[in-house]
């Protein structure tokens, strides 16, 4: 169990650092379960990049769905991250359905098509990245329906945050996740996305996007997560410094990537934590 903690770990500090950086500020007795949720998001955010055809994709996440299964049953397979997430499970006992609406929202990757209004990408921010703080709270025992009220709108910011900074990414296998009603109001079409260059359209579509992901952080803001999750609501000022950073590029996102420090995250986290400004 100690190397599937181990291995977890590693996993989320290598490719979710984000993640990593605030889960070390929950209670250190929560932070090996949420360090194996994280690695289980990993694992089925990553299908899509990891699978050749859909069909593939749809069949590595059927293994998760029955991996979940298995650890309800208390038959988990033989894997290192499922093995941490058991054990994860059986001390917290998050609700089943969050994980199986996770695993079942990442099929929207497999499809290979933009949402068609920014509603429906909303909604899959939702099943995702805030099924995610859903889980998370219920492993730091924060798993009130306030709590779960006010991270909502904190997932759904951060899923359009995410996916704003991704969008060259995602492009560069002609993937998009710009809605389409987004993309048509602003102009922009997929060719002029997939051609991978700055152009006013996609500065209007990003823009756009920062918007409804700044009108869900103030709904965030507004709510009352309980104490023991608090640690959870560091993810809105990690957005908000992804969003200025947009903004004072005035939302260019081909030129270079969208990021901040390793230090100066840390020092926002720290001093939010502190403060409970979040």
């Amino acid at each position: 169990m100690a190397e599937a903690l181990d291995y977890c770990a590693a996993a989320v500090r290598r490719a979710d650092y984000d993640r990593y950086l605030a889960a070390l500020f929950a209670p250190a007795a929560a932070r090996e379960r949420l360090f194996a949720l994280y690695a289980f998001n990993q694992e089925v955010a990553k299908v899509r990049e990891t699978v050749s055809e859909p069909m593939l994709g749809q069949i590595r996440l059927q293994w998760w769905r029955e991996a979940i299964e298995g650890i309800y049953a208390g038959t988990p397979r033989r894997h290192a991250v499922v093995e941490a997430l058991h054990a994860a499970v059986a001390a917290a006992s998050p609700a089943r359905e969050d994980f199986e609406a996770l695993i079942d929202a990442r099929e929207f990757d497999l499809a290979g098509r933009a949402p068609e209004t920014l509603a429906a990408l909303e909604a899959y921010g939702e099943a995702t990245a805030s099924r995610l703080l859903y889980i998370a709270a219920a492993m730091l025992g924060a798993d009130s329906a306030a709590t779960r009220a006010a991270l909502r709108p904190l997932g759904i910011a951060w899923a359009l945050t995410g996916l704003a900074r991704a969008i060259p990414f995602h492009a560069r296998a002609r993937r998009q996740y710009i809605p389409a009603d987004i993309a048509a109001a602003a102009g922009l079409t997929e060719a002029a996305l997939f051609a991978l260059k700055p152009v006013e359209p996609l500065r209007r579509a990003v823009a756009a996007l920062a918007a409804a992901a700044e009108r869900h952080l103030a709904a965030a803001r507004a709510g009352a997560v309980e104490p023991a999750g608090r640690s959870l609501m560091l993810f809105a000022p990690l957005a908000r410094a992804y969003l200025r950073r947009l903004a004072a590029r005035r939302y260019e996102v081909m030129e270079r990537p969208i990021e901040i420090s390793p230090a100066a995250k840390i020092l926002r986290l720290w001093w939010a934590a502190r403060t409970g400004r979040a």
